[in-house]
C-alpha cells in the first residue's frame, strides 16, 4: 500500500473514530452506559483503530499522522490544557500528591533490580536468563518508557546496549501493558471515593474556578481573543526550532500566563478543546497497536506484571499513610506510564478540572525519566557485575 494510500484510511479512520466516541459519549441508552462503566468512551480511541488494522493486516504505525500528531496536536493540547490553569489552583499539587507521584518513580527505577535478585533466588536459571544472557537490557528501556516516554526509552536502549530483536518485543509488552493499564486506571479513579471513605481519608479537592471577566467583552470577542492567541502561538512554534521535551515545557509555561494575564480568557473553551484533541491523539497512538510480534520469555513477562502491580500498590500505601486522595495514585501512575497523552484522559473521568494537573505531573515524569532510567542501569551494572 502506497503512502498515500495510507495516509487516507489513517485520517479517514482516527476521524470516523473520534466521532464514534464523541457519539456514544453522550449516548443515553442504559446499555451503553452499563458498558462505559467499565470501558470508558474515550479508550475506543485505542481500540476501534487497532481492531481496524489487525482485521485487515493493515501497518499504519508509520504514516506521517504520527508526526503530525508529535508535532502539532500534543503541543496544541498542552498549550489548551495549561491555559485552562489559574495559579490560585496550582496549590491543589501540594507536597502530598507530589510525594505519591514520585513515590512511584522510585519504585519503577529501583523494582525490577530486587525482583531480579528474588527472581534468581527461587531459581537459579533466571540468573542465568536475566544476567548472565543480559536479559535485564530489555528492563532499562522500560523504566525509560514509563517514566520518560518515548524519549527516554531510546536513550535508556542506547545506555544499556539492549539488542534489537528484544527491544521489539519490550515495545510490544509495554504497549500491551499501558493500554490494560490505562483501562484500569479508569476503573480505579472512578472508584477511589469508595476507598477514600474506607480509609477516613478527606477526599475533597477544592478546585478553584478562575476570576469571572468584568471588561464587558461579548463571548463572541472573548472566544476569538481566546481562539486567536493560540492559533497565532501555534503558529510561532512553526519558526522556531525546539525539541519535543523542550516544547512542551515551553507550551506549558505560556499556556499558564495566557490563562493567567488575560482577564477574557475563556477557560471553559480552551479545556474542551483540550478534551476533543486527547481523543484524537489517543486514536493516532491506536493506529501503532500491534499484538502480533510479541516473543518473551514466560519469566519475564511475569516479573514486568509483578513490577508493575507492586508500582501501584507502593504508591496506594504512600497514599495511606499520607491521608491523601488515592484519586492521585491512578493520576501519577499514569503521569508515569501514561505520560502527557492519557494522564490527563484518565484524570478526566474524575474531575475535569485537575487535567491541568495531570499535565504538571505528566512533565515532571518526562524530565525525570532519563535520570530514573540511568539509576536503573547503575544498579543492573552492579548485580550483573
Amino acid at each position: 500500500m502506497s503512502d498515500p494510500q495510507s495516509l487516507i484510511i489513517s485520517v479517514v479512520l482516527v476521524l470516523v473514530t473520534v466521532a464514534f466516541v464523541s457519539w456514544i459519549g453522550k449516548a443515553k441508552s442504559k446499555r451503553i452506559k452499563l458498558l462505559l462503566d467499565w470501558f470508558p468512551a474515550i479508550l475506543f480511541a485505542y481500540v476501534i483503530p487497532a481492531a481496524f488494522t489487525h482485521a485487515f493486516g493493515i501497518d499504519l504505525s508509520k504514516v506521517i499522522l504520527h508526526d503530525w500528531s508529535k508535532t502539532w496536536i500534543i503541543p496544541f493540547t498542552i498549550l489548551s490544557v495549561m491555559s485552562a490553569l489559574s495559579f490560585r489552583q496550582l496549590k491543589i499539587v501540594g507536597i502530598k500528591p507530589i510525594l505519591v507521584f514520585v513515590s512511584g518513580s522510585f519504585v519503577i527505577a529501583t523494582l525490577p533490580v530486587l525482583l531480579v535478585v528474588i527472581f534468581g533466588i527461587i531459581d537459579p536459571q533466571n540468573n542465568v536468563m536475566f544476567l548472565e544472557q543480559a536479559y535485564w537490557k530489555g528492563l532499562a528501556p522500560i523504566v525509560g518508557g514509563w517514566i520518560g516516554g518515548s524519549t527516554s526509552q531510546l536513550v535508556l536502549k542506547e545506555l544499556a546496549a539492549t539488542p534489537e530483536d528484544l527491544f521489539l518485543s519490550i515495545l510490544v509488552l509495554d504497549n500491551i501493558l499501558v493500554n490494560i493499564w490505562t483501562i484500569l486506571m479508569f476503573q480505579f479513579i472512578k472508584r477511589s471515593e469508595k476507598i477514600n471513605s474506607a480509609w477516613g481519608i478527606d477526599s475533597e479537592i477544592p478546585v478553584v474556578e478562575p476570576p469571572k471577566s468584568k471588561n464587558g467583552l461579548s463571548i463572541y470577542k472573548i472566544n476569538l481573543l481566546t481562539l486567536g492567541s493560540i492559533l497565532m502561538i501555534m503558529v510561532l512554534t512553526f519558526f522556531i526550532q525546539m525539541s519535543f521535551l523542550m516544547s512542551i515545557v515551553v507550551l506549558s509555561a505560556v499556556g499558564i500566563l495566557l490563562g493567567n494575564l488575560i482577564p477574557a480568557w475563556n477557560h471553559k473553551l480552551v479545556l474542551k478543546m483540550a478534551g476533543f484533541s486527547i481523543v484524537l491523539i489517543m486514536a493516532i497512538l491506536g493506529l501503532k497497536l500491534d499484538f502480533q510480534n510479541l516473543s518473551l520469555p514466560i519469566n519475564l513477562v511475569i516479573l514486568v506484571l509483578v513490577w508493575l502491580l507492586l508500582h501501584f500498590g507502593f504508591m496506594l500505601l504512600v497514599a495511606r499513610i499520607l491521608k491523601t486522595n488515592v484519586a492521585w495514585v491512578a493520576i501519577g501512575s499514569m503521569a508515569n506510564l501514561g505520560g502527557i497523552s492519557t494522564a490527563p484522559a484518565v484524570t478526566s473521568a474524575y474531575k475535569e478540572e485537575l487535567m491541568p494537573h495531570a499535565i504538571v505531573l505528566a512533565i515532571l515524569s518526562m524530565v525525570t525519566g532519563t535520570s530514573w532510567g540511568m539509576l536503573t542501569v547503575f544498579l543492573f551494572g552492579l548485580l550483573a557485575g
